[in-house]
């Protein structure tokens, strides 16, 4: 496998690993009285700002883009980061974490689907193979079998649709990164994200004191980690890998999460779940394998 492609590979996980953090931030903006949807703008106002001054002090001229590619900022901003974001809470509201987590990584199999049409990517064996042990791996890692769980078909559409909205920030990402910088898509993406979040979240109207010492902490923490460098990470190394097997490495962020659930706040992991995430992580391992191209083509289905 090539340098470059390795190191592609290293990034989106990196990138990956750092959503998996989300949850401590998330949890402690909840005890002080914040709303998902508040947090949520939270964190996108946080990191626009956060790009905003790293652009500015690099190089204030990657803010330059043609208004006729202001559709693909729609797309990672509006349609991916804000869309999803408002299904996985939804989801989490109406049925359960685990159905809501299940649901969500359906991702890689929109990204696999997409990208057939959009980048003309092949449809092999070895991606079919590491898209199954990704979903089982995911499947195992919620804990779904750990309780009596009951779905009703407006939580299963809208789930789905957190993993539809989760699945086009590698397509736009993608697109955008053929013609700009990381830190431009990272910055565009989430200006779009906060302007619609914003009259949705009620901010203004909330009882939590966003200037106290411990919210400002925790938000600065929420927009730098899982935020800012966890999307610069994943979208420098989408443009040297295919957006389908990029969002299989990214499915190592529950993961990520469960392990951080078992160190910070002492949650239990069952034996399916420690199952769960050696298949996640053989799938991420099984997506990097690069063969012959001889063998590649008989393997193209």
């Amino acid at each position: 496998m090539p340098y470059q492609t390795r190191i592609a590979f290293f990034y989106v996980a990196i990138g990956a690993s750092l959503w998996g953090i989300i949850g401590y931030f998330v949890k402690e903006l909840a005890e002080l009285g914040f709303t998902p949807l508040q947090i949520v703008f939270l964190r996108a106002a946080s990191a626009f700002l956060f790009f905003l001054l790293w652009i500015v002090v690099q190089q204030p001229s990657l803010l330059k883009i043609k208004v006729s590619h202001l559709w693909y900022f729609f797309g990672t901003g509006v349609m991916s980061v804000s869309f999803f974001n408002w299904c996985y809470f939804t989801t989490i509201q109406t049925s359960s974490i685990a159905i809501a987590a299940i649901l969500l990584y359906t991702a890689p199999a929109f990204v696999l689907i997409i990208s057939l049409f959009v980048f003309k990517e092949q449809l092999t064996k070895q991606k079919l193979c590491a898209l199954f042990v990704t979903l089982l791996g995911c499947t195992l890692v919620s804990g779904v079998f750990s309780a009596q769980l009951e779905l009703s078909m407006q939580s299963l559409l809208i789930g789905l649709g957190a993993g539809l909205g989760y699945s086009l920030y590698s397509i736009f990402g993608k697109l955008a990164g053929k013609k700009y910088e990381t830190l431009t898509i990272s910055y565009y993406t989430f200006l779009f994200a906060m302007v619609v979040l914003y009259p949705t979240s009620h901010i203004s109207s909330s009882d939590a004191n966003v200037f106290s010492t411990s919210a400002i902490l925790y938000i600065m923490g929420l927009g730098l980690f899982p935020t800012v460098l966890a999307y610069w990470f994943y979208t420098q190394g989408l443009k040297q890998l295919e957006a389908s097997k990029a969002s299989i490495v990214s499915t190592i962020e529950p993961v990520v999460a469960t392990i951080m659930g078992l160190l910070i706040y002492k949650e239990n992991v069952s034996l399916i779940q420690a199952a769960g995430i050696l298949l996640v992580l053989g799938a991420v391992l099984l997506i990097q394998e690069r063969k012959p191209k001889t063998m590649a083509t008989e393997n193209t289905i």
